[in-house]
């Protein structure tokens, strides 16, 4: 008997999570279309309106169309203010937050600069305060808060373990901010929530296999095969700059500063790719420049030095997919057609590059997404 009523109650959770999914991806839905969508039988759905307004999660928000009245007409959404979530994005020179509802539409958002000798728990926590200020909450009112970081950060500890351009942020820095904050707070290595947010909302949305390739002044990777995030036992894959590669400079990492010129990084990087542009004249301040401007020789040795680093990851772990993003990978959408025929050429491996399909700032809309993951874990139910 009680193993009845536990697999009872399972599906009422499993069948209440995927209409909350379904409002709020769609926004307010009707009974008739819940039905639609779901499978389910029309008094099954409205029980689960019921236990699902009983509960606050959801309210009524109108009809569904002009000229009909009843209970088949009102539609039915998530309430948005339920819970709040923060996500951060830490650089050298800036610190970004954003604070979002439920749904995850953003309600506030600050930027604060930073200096080389700021404490970086403060500055999180103030941007967080300020973002949470222009949304008309305080920081006691969020959920959740995750932090887009560079370097690594360890997944046993959840706490920072390598950051070469932030000497203050650095191991103890996870218990200082939640001190600080009072808040559930995490942290994930910020290519990691570029990958997140281009796996949920992106260019390789719904795919269980692909990998993320953001070159720019750093480069990186992050990686998801079999639908999850892999960061590796130390934390420390996708740390693909520092792949020792053919025509890259071999270098020892800077011990004291944690500095690296060489591997892929000192061949592909944002830096490397100006220096290229010089040596073949190429008149430019910028990359989108210089791509733009260069002749076919300077954009074939791009694609090529930028295809090595590719078929290095890829006959590892064969991802299928690449998405390139950063400063140079975002605008090599031109090169891409060159990058996959060198790619043909040196490896017998099937490779398709894309350029991010996410708007605005990949590794905020990562953080934004992973918190809201937890939090509607926590009020919904996780999915099953």
């Amino acid at each position: 008997m009680s193993s009845r009523k536990a697999s009872a109650g399972l599906i009422r959770a499993i069948n209440d999570r995927l209409a909350l999914d379904l409002m709020i991806e769609l926004g307010p839905i009707s009974r008739a279309q819940l039905v639609e969508r779901t499978g389910l039988a029309k008094p099954t759905v409205a029980e689960l309106l019921e236990r699902l307004l009983e509960a606050g999660l959801v309210t009524e928000a109108g009809q569904a169309g002009e000229g009909r009245s009843g209970p088949n007409a009102r539609t039915y959404g998530v309430i948005a203010d339920r819970a709040h979530v923060a996500g951060v994005e830490l650089r050298a020179t800036e610190v970004h937050a954003v604070v979002a509802d439920i749904t995850g539409r953003t309600a506030g958002a600050a930027v604060i600069v930073t200096r080389p000798k700021d404490n970086s728990i403060l500055l999180v926590r103030d941007a967080v305060a300020e973002a949470a200020s222009k949304a008309g909450l305080t920081v006691d009112d969020l959920r959740c808060v995750v932090v887009g970081t560079p370097g690594i950060v360890d997944p046993a500890t959840g706490d920072m373990a390598f950051s070469s351009d932030l000497p203050s942020w650095h191991h103890g820095s996870l218990t200082q901010l939640r001190e600080e904050l009072r808040r559930q707070v995490v942290f994930e290595n910020e290519v990691n929530l570029s990958a997140l947010a281009e796996h949920l909302v992106g260019a390789a949305r719904d795919r269980d296999d692909f990998a993320l390739l953001t070159l720019g002044s750093g480069v990186g990777m992050g990686l998801v095969l079999g639908g999850r995030l892999r960061r590796g036992s130390g934390g420390g894959a996708g740390e693909v700059g520092y792949l020792p590669l053919h025509g890259a400079t071999l270098q020892r990492i800077h011990r004291r500063s944690g500095l690296y010129k060489g591997g892929f990084q000192g061949l592909a990087g944002s830096r490397a790719v100006l220096a290229l542009a010089r040596e073949h004249d190429v008149r430019g301040r910028t990359v989108p420049d210089v791509l733009r401007d260069g002749g076919q020789d300077f954009l074939a040795e791009v694609a090529g030095r930028i295809a090595v680093g590719i078929v290095a990851v890829c006959a590892v772990v064969d991802p299928g997919l690449v998405v390139l993003t950063g400063e140079v990978g975002r605008v090599c959408g031109p090169l891409i057609a060159r990058i996959e025929a060198e790619v043909a050429e040196l490896a017998p491996l099937r490779v398709r590059l894309v350029t991010s399909a996410v708007e605005g700032n990949s590794v905020l809309r990562g953080a934004v997404l992973m918190a809201l993951e937890a939090v509607r874990d926590e009020l919904y139910g996780p999915r099953r």
